[in-house]
């Protein structure tokens, strides 16, 4: 039996070798590879002595030939391949161990084109592609992750064909995401990320239990092992629908740099948001704004949850709680309350992904555009408006407004009070219904808008929600701008000694 290995990645390979070599295989390699088993006592054959040709153009062709890929690809279980194979003196290479140059790593470290080329890989792909496609003979592994269970199943002397097809399906999603990542990098070059072909490329982190219904199958994929670094499942089974949450809540919640902040979201939309230097003080406030919305809903906390706050936490059901971190005593204390569903992402802090791209299915396909990030600055570099301008704590109000507006779903007017919201309206078709809609439930949670900051992630149309956001006493305002009736919003807020700001930058979110 022989093995041809070629490996970038050479992690495990001189463990794997020497056990291909105990069990009797003979081993080919490549280059490098080539140079580090005989280093580590490995016998090999060069692959040259196969090829009956050298390595030339500086490496760029070494395994692209006919001894090596008939060896991979002819039938075994065709009479005609093996008198073919043994009238060209091809010998049949029966386990095939490749991983590919590093062309992320490259494009990650240096833009110089020339190196980039030369880190694209050609021969590997090709040995790939070949030995998958006659997995029904050949061994293609391309994970280190696999060599021991390689390894085992060739010992164990079984036939083996399923795994030597999880196996293939493996290589092909090898070579694919490998592919899509150079198609993706050349768009983005040349074409600004956006050519005629967009490939979106995840891995599987695992199943969730169904999708947003029962009828729905579902899974959690990521990308460059986000989650595998950032979240860890302390209690529970992460469902589709609380990964969907909890990605809106850590996104609000983490929007706040290293301040204690807390965001509590149901169905996608926060009902509740504070920051407080108190963790505990933090979470109270951010109930008061919609307790009857909180129950059952998805808590993020920017920092550590401790037994203080998981105590405090417990008063109500909660389906889900994520955080920087949650200490083993808060583990306890949750411990009692069987439905909840604990989270962490191993850090002091929430960890958000800065994907550089977005993207959401439509019937037929999908929707593609550059993320949409909210700068620290936006409110601070924003114009003012008005002849009165806002107080150092409007100020800070408006910042905690406008960035939890901007990730919560459009039409939407988000009011906060001493940094802690008191009123949200989202999602719906007006605007002016949306900050009507707010009132109403601060009246309703008995919450008390008086001094509130309003925020609107899009400009206000018409001057009537200025003027029932005067009639609930707010005080300060952002918002866009770029209406054509600015002039008399603007006018609004003037008569009312509101302080009006625009930042000139709008963030829908549909």
């Amino acid at each position: 039996m022989r093995a041809l290995i070629s490996v970038s990645d050479k992690t495990g390979i001189v463990e794997f070798a020497r056990g291909l070599v105990e069990l009797g295989w003979e081993i080919v390699s490549t280059g490098g590879t080539y140079r580090v088993l005989r280093e580590n006592g490995i016998d090999a054959i060069e692959i040259d002595e196969v090829t009956k040709f050298p390595e030339c153009f500086e490496g760029r062709v070494k395994t692209l030939n006919p001894y090596i890929h008939g060896g991979i690809l002819h039938r075994r279980d065709k009479e005609s391949h093996l008198a073919q194979a043994k009238e060209l003196g091809v010998t049949a290479i029966d386990l095939v161990c490749v991983n590919l140059y590093p062309f992320k790593a490259t494009i990650e470290r240096t833009d110089d084109f020339e190196e980039i080329i030369e880190n694209i890989d050609i021969g590997g792909p090709a040995m790939v592609r070949s030995a998958a496609k006659n997995f029904a003979s050949v061994y293609i592994v391309t994970d280190p992750a696999d060599y021991d269970a390689v390894l085992e199943q060739l010992k164990s002397g079984e036939e083996g064909l399923a795994f030597r097809q999880e196996l293939m399906i493996k290589a092909f999603e090898h070579t694919a995401a490998y592919d899509s990542m150079i198609a993706n990098y050349m768009n983005l070059r040349f074409h600004e990320g956006f050519g005629a072909k967009q490939f979106i490329v995840g891995e599987k982190v695992f199943d969730t239990r169904y999708g947003e219904n029962p009828h729905q199958k579902g899974a959690l994929y990521q990308f460059d092992d986000f989650f595998s670094n950032h979240f860890k499942t302390l209690k529970g089974e992460a469902s589709f629908n609380n990964l969907t949450d909890i990605g809106g809540a850590v996104k609000i919640a983490a929007a706040f740099g290293d301040e204690k902040a807390v965001c509590i979201v149901k169905h996608g939309n926060p009902c509740g948001f504070a920051i407080r230097d108190d963790l505990v003080e933090a979470y109270t406030e951010a109930l008061k704004c919609d307790p009857v919305s909180a129950f059952g809903g998805v808590v993020a906390v920017n920092g550590v949850v401790d037994e203080a706050l998981a105590k405090k936490m417990n008063e109500i059901f909660l389906e889900v709680v994520i955080a920087g971190r949650i200490t083993p005593e808060a583990q306890a204390v949750f411990a009692t309350k069987k439905r909840i569903k604990l989270f962490e992402c191993g850090a002091d802090r929430l960890v958000v992904s800065e994907d550089a791209y977005d993207f959401k299915h439509v019937p037929g396909g999908f929707v593609y555009q550059e993320a949409d990030k909210v700068e620290a600055n936006e409110v601070a570099d924003a114009e003012c408006k008005t002849k009165r301008q806002a107080t150092e704590r409007e100020m800070k109000d408006l910042q905690i407004a406008w960035k939890v507006a901007a990730f919560t779903k459009s039409n939407c007017v988000v009011y906060v009070k001493n940094g802690a919201m008191v009123a949200v309206g989202m999602g719906m078709t007006s605007r002016v219904d949306a900050a009507r809609c707010a009132l109403k439930k601060a009246e309703e949670m008995g919450l008390d808008v008086t001094g509130s900051a309003m925020a609107s992630e899009a400009f206000f149309p018409f001057r009537d929600s200025i003027d029932a956001a005067a009639a609930a006493g707010v005080t300060a305002i952002v918002e866009p701008g770029g209406s054509i009736r600015d002039d008399e919003v603007i006018e609004a807020a003037d008569e009312h000694g509101i302080a009006l700001y625009f930042t000139g930058k709008r963030h829908f979110l549909h």
